[in-house]
This record gives C-alpha cells, structure tokens and sequence, in this order.
C-alpha cells in the first residue's frame, strides 16, 4: 500500500521532480535570440534565433518573423547552413536586408517578405562588416576593412596580396596602438564607405575616409541624414594620441565624398551614436563631459538642424544612456539605462526634459519603438533573453517569445532577492543574494562571493553565461554579488567614487556587505566561503589577498592584475588606467604603487585559483603568471589554467565546461571537505 501511494505521488508531482539544478551544459544548450527588430509601422517583429542543441536535431540559426496582430504567427523566414546578422528593415517594410556568407564572403542581402528568395545586394572583392540603408533605398553605406590611402577596393587587394606574398613574418609599428583586446592590429583599417542601390548588384564603393589611419566606431554609430545625403558617423580623428584618449567625434559627409565636417568639435570627451528624428528636425547623439574617461555619464543631446541650437536632455537625470530611440511623435525619446541593479526604459520629453520610467525588471536590451509600442529582450537572473512588447505608457507587457520553454522544464533555478546595507562613507550599497537550487532553511551553506569587474560594472539581475550566479546555486551555494562603490545604475558620483581609489572604498564595502549578509542569514556559513572575481574582480582577488588575508577559505582570480606598473606598459587602451589611476605609471602622484597587490605579497596566505587566456591583451597573461609565481614561490596551494585560445573571456563552449569545472573542483575543496 504504501509503494502504492509513493508510485501516485510522483506521478503527481512528476514536472516538478524532473527538473534539476543548472549545469554547465544547460548553459551551452539554451536557445539564443539576436537582431531582434521592429517593422517601420509597428506591425511585425524579424529577429534571429541560434538554437544551441536542446534538440538533437537542430542546431541552427535561421531568422523568424512574428505578426504582432496575430501572436500565434511566427514565420522562419530562412533555412540556410550560415548565419544571418545586421538584420534591418527596407523603409517600406516589404523586404529585410541582413548581411550573410552565402557566396564565399560577408555580404548584404535582401528577402522580400511576401514571396521569393534572398537576392544578393553586393558583390565586393572584400568582406563586409557592416551596412545601413537609406530611408529612400538608393544608397547604402559599408563598413569595409581596406589600407589607409587606398582610394579604390583594388588597391586594398593589392596590399594584401604584398603581404601575403612577403617571405618574412615581421610586424613593424610606428605608433600605438598595436594591439586591441585579442589580435595584433594589422595596417588595414574599418572604413565607412558609399554605393548606389538599384542598379544591379553592388560590386564597388566609394570610401568616404580614404586618408584617415582611423576606424569609424561601428556602423551602429553611422546614420543617414533624413534627406539620404549625407552620412553622419563617430571616429576618432587621425592622430598619434588615439591610444590615450577617448575623445571620439561625431563627423558629417556627403554620400559623394567631400569634405568631413566636425559636428562635436567642442567637446574634447566621447561623442557617439547619432540619430534623427522622423522628421529629420533633429540629431541626437550621446556625449560624455570628461575626457579620457570611459565610463562617464553618457548624456544625451539633441542638436537642431534647423537653428544650429543643442541642449543636452533631462541634465538633470543621474544615469547614463545605454540604447536610444525616437518615438512617433518625435518628440519622445525612450532610452534603456542601467538602474539599480536593473536595465531599465524611460522615456524623456525632448521638449522639457520631463523623465518618466516605463519599465524596470530585469535587463532590457535591443531597444525598437514603433506606432504606440516598444519592442525589447529582457533577461533575469533565472531566465534567458526573450522578446516583449509593452505600451509606450508602460501598460501591458506581453511575453512575445519563448524560444526556451523546453529548456525551463529541465531545470529549477535559485530564488534571488535584492538586498542594501551601509558601505563606504555610509553610501547606501546594493547587491543580490540567490539560494542554493534546493534551499531548505535549517541547513548551512557555503558562500559563493562574486565580485564584478569593470571595475565601473555591475553583477545585477542578468542571465550571464560566463559568470552566471545560478550555477553556484546550483552546487549548493549561497550567492552573495556586491555592488560596491564604482558600481554602474546608482548615479555618477557613485561610480566615479572608484577612480583613484581602487583599493579603497569598494574594498570597505565588501567587507561590510560580507558582514551584513551573514548576520541577515544565519543560514550562510561564513566560515566557508570562497571569494571570485575577473578582470577587476581577479584584481580585488590579489586585493583581498595582501588585505584580507583571512577573509575566505580559497579564492577564484580570472584575468586580475596583479602588478599595476608592469600592467600598464603592456595593456592597449591606455585612456583607461591613466584616467582611473592618475595619469602615466611614471608619474610619481599615481595610483600604480598605492593600489598594487604584488607590492603586498608578502602578506598573501590565501589559497588561490587563477586562471587566464593567452590571447588576453587588456589583462596580459603575465599578471595571472605574476600572481601564480607569488603563490608558488611562498608555499601557498595554488593552481594556474591557461586558455591558449581565449582573451578576456571563455567564449568556447568546451573551455566554458573545464573553466567552470575547474572553479568548482577548487572551491569544493575548501568548502565541502
């Protein structure tokens, strides 16, 4: 009777038995959506979808069109082998462009909606990077690699069959930078140029910065003005001081070449993304106020092409613009910004400035407004991107996909809250907490501490495959993320706290966020926790060692600095730390020395994981060598894991499961003897 009953009851309750806790091959298998966009008049919404695997059968990425009249109508709109991208909507809304390797290289294509096939837009001798079509459809404008100086596509090819034709394997250099992120700058450069639409299939282009040595910043900061005359776009000026400065500008060009007009030259600090109004009266841009810093307050700014007048929007408003579009009345402008753990929309009232939020739940992205709706992805801590609409008023959010419900039966995720304390100068400080998968009250689990990098970042409510929180959760772990001081969404002041004062404040702030929640929940067992972090959180790692040397069982330190001089003379983006640190490492008033973890060495006991990529070049794989070498030489257990083939991050899916074993190998040592 009783194996009777037992049989009922899991019968029962069987949805619920079947899930699990995540697991690293959930996040390599869950569903992806990209180049989510809205049709002109608001009626249908085209967007990619990568399917990773649930099924067996399909791991492909085909794009899909939804008709918001009618929910339940979801088109896929292509079955190729490769991958389409830069989705974007003809004027008319009959037809989508998207770029595709369907003929040996990147190139544009167009699909019509209501019948037929792809028909191939170029035909270059070079790849394209990138492109945007004219609202009149008779010019589009390519993002395309080529020499500097080069006025046709041929010479480009020509230089590169020099190089290939070289015999040796040197690379020379004569000003920085000769290195960005993962891959040795080569002499070829990302140039914005023209064609003409209509006329059979494009085989050549115009380069409209043929004598620049400069990249454009990407074709997402390149617009046509209203007319389809010009083309407005943001890049750096020539010059040898591009590798410590952020001063981009916002130039303007005719679409038959001429001269460059500086639209920004005022502002000595970061100029980017412009757009205008559907009525063309209007190009706003985002603008920051100080130079070389790159996480300043992106303001946005409307600029009248009527009057020459400019006014920065909603002065006032103490966040920083993310994403931005017009609405229809064109004089509404719906950002996403970060907030409170949060990436929230807001509209802003071009007029008066007048800021009202619209939604704030988790992370929106992929920001598209037409008609009277908004159309976005959003992410939490327990679900993966998908696709909502909701009334420009805020009203009647709707769930538009659900590309991973499959997915969601296998697995039960951690409940998370958000929490606030006292930090540093009694500021009030935020973070989350998320229970273990299984969660039962009268237990004791160990900690899970993560810290952010940026250091101007934030661990808020996202779904983050590289450092996802519920994977903690799911061994059995409390997760504890602060947001301390520098942090991003709590206002400038708070996240230029950070700058001169690495070691400091958010230091102070962990250690009170550790102390709060442990008193808060008894449950954490703060005798077992283990500290991890990446880029500026790999830093804090070595931080907490020399500072904090008893702080935690073990420690995780992924791409941290180790010894700030030597950083400096080896990363590329140098506006960075001279900006943060206080200028040049040479200068005796700076930072490299007061916030240095190998300059405390001595005092690390700490045991430690660190873990690097060789193809690193913001956080070069000597300081995980440096910080490893520390540990060796003093006894200390340790542990180094190179990635041959990763930078900054593990994008691999395969390097993702071993990094992800690896971490949990090591802190189940010391935390679940």
């Amino acid at each position: 009777m009783k194996k009777t009953l037992l049989t009922l009851a899991l019968l029962a309750t069987g949805s619920a038995l079947a899930k699990a806790p995540l697991t690293v091959e959930h996040l390599n298998r869950f569903n992806k959506l990209h180049d989510v966009v809205l049709s002109p008049d608001g009626r249908y919404v085209a967007y990619g979808q990568t399917n990773a695997g649930f099924s067996p059968a399909d791991h492909s990425s085909d794009l899909y069109l939804m008709d918001l009249s009618n929910l339940n109508k979801v088109s896929r709109l292509t079955q190729s082998m490769g991958r389409e991208s830069q989705l974007q909507w003809a004027n008319d809304g009959q037809s989508i462009y998207f770029i595709a390797n369907r003929s040996g290289s990147n190139q544009v294509w167009q699909l019509p909606l209501y019948g037929g096939e792809a028909l191939q837009v170029t035909d270059l001798p070079l790849a394209v990077e990138g492109f945007k079509v004219s609202s009149d459809g008779k010019q589009l404008a390519l993002a395309l690699s080529v020499k500097p100086g080069c006025q046709s596509l041929q010479c480009t090819l020509e230089a590169k069959a020099a190089d290939a034709a070289k015999k040796d394997s040197a690379m020379a250099y004569d000003q920085l930078m000769v290195r960005h992120w993962d891959h040795w700058l080569t002499p070829y450069r990302n140039h914005l140029h023209v064609a003409a639409l209509g006329q059979g299939v494009v085989k050549d282009a115009t380069n409209l910065m043929s004598d620049w040595n400069t990249n454009i910043a990407g074709m997402n900061e390149v617009a046509f003005t209203p007319d389809s005359q010009r083309l407005v776009f943001s890049a750096k000026i020539p010059a040898a001081d591009q590798a410590w400065h952020t001063n981009y500008d916002i130039f303007m060009v005719p679409v038959n070449g001429g001269e460059k007009q500086n639209l920004t030259a005022a502002n000595p600090a970061w100029d980017a993304q412009p757009s205008f109004s559907g009525d063309g009266r209007f190009m706003a841009y985002k603008a920051m106020s100080k130079p070389q810093a790159e996480a300043d307050k992106f303001s946005l700014v409307l600029l009248d092409m009527v009057t020459g007048q400019r006014k920065e929007l909603a002065a006032e408003f103490d966040r920083s613009v993310s994403d931005y579009k017009f609405g229809a009345d064109n004089r509404t402008v719906y950002v996403t910004t970060q907030d409170l753990g949060q990436y929230a929309i807001y509209a802003i009232n071009t007029g008066f400035g007048d800021v009202r939020k619209v939604y704030a739940d988790g992370y929106a992205g992929a920001l598209n407004v037409a008609a009277d709706k908004i159309v976005f992805t959003n992410h939490k801590l327990d679900t993966p991107p998908e696709v909502f609409q909701l009334n420009t008023d805020g009203s009647n959010l709707t769930q538009l996909t659900d590309i991973n419900a499959d997915w969601h039966k296998e697995v039960q995720f951690g409940d998370y809250e958000q929490f606030s304390f006292k930090g540093a100068n009694d500021d009030t400080v935020y973070g989350y907490l998320v229970k273990p998968w299984d969660f039962d009250a009268n237990k004791k689990y160990p900690l899970a501490f993560l810290v952010h990098g940026g250091p101007q970042g934030s661990f808020g409510n996202m779904f983050n495959e590289r450092w996802n929180a519920q994977m903690y959760a799911a061994k059995g772990y409390a997760v504890v993320m602060v947001d301390f001081h520098g942090s991003t969404g709590y206002g400038q002041a708070f996240t230029d706290s950070i700058s001169r004062d690495w070691g400091g404040k958010p230091l102070e702030d962990l250690k009170k966020g550790f102390e709060y929640i442990v008193k808060a929940q008894p449950w954490i067992d703060g005798n077992r926790a283990c500290a991890l972090g990446a880029s500026y959180g790999g830093y804090m790692m070595n931080w907490i060692a020399g500072n904090w040397p008893t702080g935690f069982k073990c420690l995780v330190n992924h791409a941290g600095l180790y010894d700030m001089p030597s950083f400096y003379g080896s990363t590329e983006e140098l506006w960075f730390p001279e900006f943060d640190l206080g200028g040049p490492a040479w200068k005796p008033e700076s930072d490299y020395q007061k916030f240095n973890p190998a300059a405390l060495a001595d005092n690390w006991q700490t045991p430690m994981l660190v873990i690097h990529g060789l193809k690193d070049y913001r956080v070069p794989y000597a300081q995980g060598l440096g910080a490893f070498t520390n540990l060796q030489r003093k006894g200390i257990d340790s542990r180094l894991v190179i990635f041959p083939d990763e930078n900054h991050w593990i994008l691999n899916k395969d390097n993702r499961v071993r990094w992800y074993n690896e971490v949990f190998q090591w802190l189940d040592k010391y935390t679940k003897p």
